[in-house]
């Protein structure tokens, strides 16, 4: 890619597909599309009614070095710096997980026990009474924000062990103008939550560390594992370890009639449904499916 040349977003598009697809790229155009909008501040749509529009000089040298860094293999999203997720775009960066698509599945199990937590404050005593959710490692915030700025009124406390996720949800947050709406908190799983607000969380949702060590190891593709930080993909030798911790948490956290909602390893899910059954104190504990069909969230509701 000559800057002395004459590159119109067509050529660009043109040429980056080839070349991704070249490099072991799965989804060459897709990568093309999503690193030229970010360069140019075009929509896809954009981009595709503007194709004999030639790129600047400086749009040109941004390209590049873009296009280089997803040919090593480096994630779109870290690449581009931000990604959409559900009804909200956020801002990613390394050292922090990508939220995936099938992370919205979990946010509609936790809007659920949201709104089921609602309806019971219909009485007038309880009106003013916040719905209030735990999030247990947050990440980017994909999870907390989506709650929050889905319904308005619940209030979201999210907790990282990260420093740099805190950093990265912290920032998210404030894009989203979400401040009163979401505290952020950097701690194990809930050590840093005021403990006068244990016992009156309706939702307590998280999307830990869960891939099995082997797994890992293994069967990770390297766009993953070699970018993504381990600490927030390793889940012990069957993937269970932090959901165990979750399952001793949420007693103490959720209100009677609370939801915990988690998602896991697939080949995970059955095994931590038993846990929760064993545990007791559950009214009901069940698997639920991705839009691939594959096991993926677990449900389980306190009883009153």
């Amino acid at each position: 890619m000559a800057a002395d040349e004459l590159w119109t977003i067509k050529r660009v598009l043109d040429w980056t597909s080839g070349y991704l697809e070249r490099k072991g790229d799965e989804h060459p155009r897709l990568s093309a599309e999503w690193l030229l909008a970010n360069v140019t501040g075009l929509s896809r749509v954009e981009l595709y009614v503007n194709f004999d529009k030639p790129l600047e000089a400086g749009e040109l040298s941004a390209m590049h070095a873009a296009i280089e860094r997803r040919a090593a293999g480096e994630p779109l999203q870290y690449v581009t710096g931000e990604m959409p997720f559900r009804h909200i775009v956020l801002k990613c960066e390394r050292g922090v997980l990508i939220p995936r698509p099938e992370t919205e599945i979990l946010v509609d199990a936790a809007l659920e026990g949201v709104d089921a937590a609602a309806e019971k404050r219909e009485k007038p005593e309880d009106a003013e009474k916040n719905v209030r959710v735990l999030e247990v490692g947050t990440g980017t915030g994909c999870i907390a924000l989506s709650i929050a700025s889905e319904r308005p009124g619940t209030h979201v406390t999210a907790t990282d062990l990260s420093e740099r996720a805190v950093a990265l949800a912290l920032r998210n947050r404030e894009a989203l103008g979400l401040e009163d709406a979401v505290d952020v908190i950097e701690c194990d799983l809930a050590s840093g939550v005021d403990p006068e607000l244990m016992g009156t969380f309706s939702v307590l949702v998280s999307n830990p560390p869960y891939i099995p060590t082997r797994v890992l190891r293994e069967e990770v593709p390297a766009e993953v594992a070699d970018f993504e930080p381990e600490l927030a993909l390793d889940g012990g030798d069957d993937g269970l370890d932090v959901f165990r911790r979750l399952l001793e948490l949420a007693p103490r956290a959720l209100e009677p009639g609370g939801m915990l909602a988690v998602e896991l390893f697939e080949g995970a899910l059955e095994r931590a449904a038993a846990l929760a059954r064993e545990q007791g104190g559950w009214s009901r504990a069940e698997v639920r499916e991705d839009l691939t069909h594959r096991p993926r969230i677990l449900v389980a509701v306190r009883e009153v």
